[in-house]
């Protein structure tokens, strides 16, 4: 996940071009980082390989060391720290490639955090030579362009989540709590009620993939399934980022930080992939109370009957009420 571009000379905002439905993309194949752990072929000491156009020394965003103590640089050193992405891919097809793919970018509708449009999407043929440049070597090229429509459309996806979020709790704890108290199922309608006339404009700053380290909670789903398989039983998540994102409060920027977990479902009868995304404040003081109040204010306002007593309101104690002691 998480295939966003940087260009040296930002593109243009526009209006994005609605993304196509997962339903019409294919299963990824094997050599797709959403079935492989996308760090380990990032890692030169479990895989070592060599890039085949790896970028010029001044391109790199780590700093080098003398000529004396030159070593092979890694293929992270290489990346953009902001999205881990080669900075210079060229659109050119790679060597031996038998399919001709597209070089059309889509604009994504997530804000960049330095407020200069929106992240962009890479090509097909970005992707293609990005998943080469990795190790990724056994790519399927007639796969690419469904793998470019499912990892643009979970991202679409995870960032509604982000907003979501960002809807409730931008404006604090006591303002989300008041969003929340009535439970999930009434969350647009008190957005509605208590909009004050502005609206929130989250940027995403920057996103780092994490494949390798287990969030807690997905830690805990995966203790809990051990212990009772029928009931907790899931597969561990395919993928996981870590998403920066930018928060106005009191009118300077804070830097709030989200948790993705990616998981693969049981496909539709047609064949048809299914993803599920766990989107989520990171467990900082902040981001758990933020958990806290959304999740537990839905199970607490189900628990008492909320719907039930809002419509049918009764005191707790009647002053006539007959007393079991008396």
């Amino acid at each position: 996940m998480g295939w966003f571009w940087v260009d040296a000379a930002p593109a243009a905002a526009h209006t994005p071009s609605s993304h196509p439905p997962v339903a019409r993309a294919r299963t990824p194949p094997s050599g797709c980082p959403m079935h492989k752990k996308t760090f380990d072929a990032l890692n030169p000491s479990d895989k070592p390989r060599k890039p085949a156009d790896g970028p010029s020394p001044s391109s790199s965003p780590v700093p080098h060391v003398s000529r004396s103590e030159a070593k092979p640089k890694s293929i992270l050193s290489q990346l953009n720290p902001l999205n881990y992405m080669f900075p210079d891919l060229s659109q050119k097809p790679a060597p031996n490639q038998t399919l001709v793919l597209p070089t059309a970018r889509e604009e994504s509708t997530i804000p960049k955090g330095s407020g200069d449009g929106t992240w962009e999407y890479p090509s097909p043929q970005q992707m293609y030579n990005a998943l080469l440049r990795k190790g990724y070597s056994d790519t399927d090229v007639t796969a690419v362009e469904s793998m470019v429509s499912v990892h643009n459309f979970l991202n679409e996806g995870a960032w509604a989540e982000v907003i979501g979020w960002e809807q409730r709790f931008a404006r604090g704890l006591y303002k989300g709590w008041q969003l929340c108290k009535r439970g999930e199922a009434h969350t647009a309608e008190e957005l509605e009620r208590q909009w004050d006339g502005t609206d929130i404009e989250p940027r995403l700053i920057r996103f780092q993939g994490r494949p390798k380290d287990l969030t807690p909670k997905a830690t805990m789903l995966q203790v809990l399934g051990w212990m009772y398989p029928s009931k907790f039983g899931t597969e561990l998540p395919f993928d996981r980022h870590d998403w920066y994102v930018s928060r106005e409060v009191d009118g300077q920027k804070k830097e709030v930080r989200y948790v993705i977990d990616y998981y693969s479902g049981e496909p539709e009868p047609t064949g048809e992939p299914v993803f599920y995304l766990d989107v989520r404040p990171a467990a900082t003081p902040l981001g758990a109370a933020e958990r806290i109040i959304r999740w537990g204010s839905d199970v607490w306002w189900k628990a008492i009957g909320g719907d039930k007593r809002e419509q049918n309101p009764e005191p707790f104690f009647r002053h006539n009420s007959s007393k079991p002691w008396g």
